[in-house]
This record gives structure tokens, C-alpha cells and sequence, in this order.
């Protein structure tokens, strides 16, 4: 039961999406883990997390600052709250798109208390000149204000209690240099395998009163995209079904056909995963086809077939990025139990992509 990111990349309303819309939220809420022993998955994240954390409250120190990375839905803000929790300090929670002001970073910086935790999302769409004040913040606890305007500006200087930052991030590269190596501790967060996504399942089954068995749990894990807000979306939509269609307990089969209502397969992909790789095979023969032509096809904007679609599909190995394209494997043909055209030979003997 790991969660996070509220960054709103067009695929919101999603079952399948990663984002977190009011209801995950809402929910979220009453099955976050409260403490690393309880947190499923991140195997070695935890193991690296509890050992910064025991050694400083030994020390009677803050933590150090921790930069978390990873999709979203895997557990930032959760470990986020985790930290403050082992820490037996209080949290500050905000986002880099609400900070477009060095002012608006040093007022929420000015406000903190001594080893409280200030937990950054998305801390990479932050803007420069907050980012950078933050570097002074995190190296030496001070800020420099400034109090007026044109030559006659003066800074003060603004001394901080210590705190730990615990920035969060779905794209780490973009992220300058100079801020990553502030970080005392960095983690990238992993997908999840399908085994511990099952004990996610079985933890919010019972946190939600829910009866699944273990053929149930596995169905929905299989179909969760490697992601837990997944599987606990899926498992509240299983919910609803088991409980309108059947007697509340989950079987394989009750997964399987309520997630065949709301159009998931059992690889995890939606009616616009499948679209796009329909409309790649059927229309395009399996490419190689330019992104723009992709998305006239599927009635979408080129953005969400790149962002939305397309990261799931390259990570499921049905889909390939080329220079000439987008490809379609074999993978693709086999989930769509469609058969490939057979290659053209040209006229140097040499065998074209799919006849291109």
C-alpha cells in the first residue's frame, strides 16, 4: 500500500492510471502503513531507510535529507510519512508546482520546527530561483532574504532549525546536480513483482472488510501494472461487483469478470492501451508508424499516447520506439491473437520490417 504522486498527467480517470484522483486519496488515507514494518515491497529501500533512521535517532540528530524516485503509486509520500513517523517528528507536505517564488519557499522554510519533516513532491518542477535558495537551506539550515527593491536591496540572513527535506521525484534526471547532491540518501523505487502486490491485496482486503481468497488476490495483483494504488483501485471496483453480482467473496473468476466489465485485461492494459496497439496492427501492419499518425488513429492528443500509453506498452515489451517509429513486437501480435504479415523480401535480399 504505497502511494503518492498527485501529478496530473492527463490519465487521471483512468482504472489503470498511476495518479491519484479524490477517491484514491480519500482511501489511501486509511491504509497507509504506519511504520517500515509494515510497509510491503521496496525490499532494499527499507533495509537502507531503517538503518539512516535508526543511526540518527541514536545520534539524537534529524535525518539526513532523502531524495525519493520512482513512478508514480509506489509508495513516496507513504515512506514520506513513514520517516516523520520513525522520527517522531511532525510533517510538512507540499509540491514543487506550488512553489514558483523564493518567497513562497522561504516562508514555509521559516515556519518549521526543529527535525520536522518537509516532504517535497514532484521537487524537480520546482522554480529555479526557489531551487536554488533551497541549496543554502539544505547545506547550512539559513536563507537569505531579500527585503527591497533595485540598489538598494539588502539580504538578511535567516537562520533554520534543523530539518530533513524528503524531496520526491518521478523524473530524476531532471533534477540539476547541484540539488541531488545534497541529498544524504537516495533511493529509486522499483515496480512491484506479483507476489508482494498479493500481499498488498490480502492487507487492504482486510483493512477495507473485504473477503478475497488467494486465487482472487493473485487475479488482481496479475493485473495491476506492477504498481499498488493500481491494485487497491482494482480491488474497491472488485469490491462493488463481488458484492452486486456475487455473495462478497473474491474468486479468481469474480476478479476476472468484473475487471472484464471495466475493459482490464488480464495483462493489465485498458481500452486505450489495447487501441493503440490495435490500431498499430491492424492499421499500420506493426509499423514502424510516426507518433502523430498513432494518434490520429486512436482519436487521442499525441501527448497522451506518448505519456499515458505508450511507457506501459515499452515496459511490457509490446511496443518498440524506433527511429523510424513505433513498432509492434511479436509480444503484441500473440496478446492480440493476431498473426504478423509475413515479411517482404527486397530486391537487395535483405528482409523489410513487416513488409515496410
Amino acid at each position: 500500500m504505497n502511494w503518492d504522486d498527485p501529478t496530473d498527467n492527463g490519465a487521471g480517470e483512468r482504472l489503470v492510471g498511476s495518479v491519484a484522483d479524490g477517491e484514491d486519496q480519500a482511501v489511501e488515507a486509511a491504509l497507509r502503513p504506519k511504520d517500515l514494518g509494515e510497509f510491503i515491497g521496496q525490499e532494499k529501500v527499507r533495509e537502507q531507510l531503517d538503518l539512516v533512521l535508526r543511526a540518527a535517532r541514536a545520534r539524537g540528530a534529524t535525518a539526513d535529507h532523502v531524495l525519493l524516485s520512482g513512478a508514480p503509486g509506489l509508495g513516496k509520500t507513504t515512506l514520506s510519512m513513514i520517516i516523520a513517523a520513525e522520527m517522531g517528528a511532525p510533517i510538512r507536505i507540499t509540491s514543487g508546482p506550488a512553489i514558483q517564488h523564493a518567497g513562497d519557499l522561504a516562508s514555509i522554510l521559516s515556519s518549521l520546527q526543529e527535525g520536522e519533516v518537509l516532504f517535497l513532491d514532484e521537487i524537480h518542477r520546482m522554480s529555479r530561483p526557489a531551487e536554488e535558495m533551497l541549496y543554502m537551506a539544505m547545506e547550512d539550515f539559513r536563507v537569505d532574504v531579500i527585503v527591497g527593491k533595485g540598489p538598494g536591496a539588502t539580504a538578511i540572513p535567516l537562520e533554520l532549525p534543523p530539518f530533513t527535506l524528503v524531496g520526491a521525484t518521478t523524473r530524476a534526471g531532471l533534477l540539476p546536480p547541484p540539488l541531488r547532491d545534497r541529498f544524504g540518501f537516495t533511493a529509486h523505487m522499483e515496480f512491484y513483482g506479483p507476489a508482494e502486490l498479493e500481499r498488498v491485496v490480502h492487507r487492504s482486503a482486510g483493512l477495507l472488510d473485504v473477503e478475497i481468497d488467494t486465487d482472487g488476490a493473485a487475479e488482481i495483483a496479475g493485473r495491476s501494472r506492477g504498481t499498488p494504488r493500481i491494485a487497491n483501485r482494482l480491488l474497491r471496483r472488485v469490491r462493488d461487483y463481488a458484492q452486486v453480482k456475487a455473495d462478497g467473496l473474491i474468486t479468481r473468476e469474480i476478479a476476472a469478470a468484473a475487471l472484464a466489465v471495466y475493459e482490464v485485461d488480464a495483462r493489465g492494459l485498458d481500452r486505450l492501451d489495447r487501441a493503440v496497439l490495435e490500431a498499430l496492427l491492424k492499421l499500420f501492419g506493426g509499423g514502424p508508424v510516426g507518433l502523430s499518425t498513432l494518434a490520429v488513429a486512436v482519436g487521442e492528443e499525441r501527448e497522451t499516447v506518448e505519456e499515458v500509453a505508450e511507457p506501459f506498452l515499452v515496459r511490457e515489451g509490446l511496443l518498440a520506439r524506433t527511429p523510424r517509429g513505433r513498432v509492434a513486437t511479436p509480444a503484441a501480435w500473440a496478446h492480440l491473437g493476431l498473426t504478423p504479415p509475413r515479411a517482404q523480401t527486397s530486391g537487395n535480399g535483405q528482409q523489410d520490417l513487416f513488409g515496410a
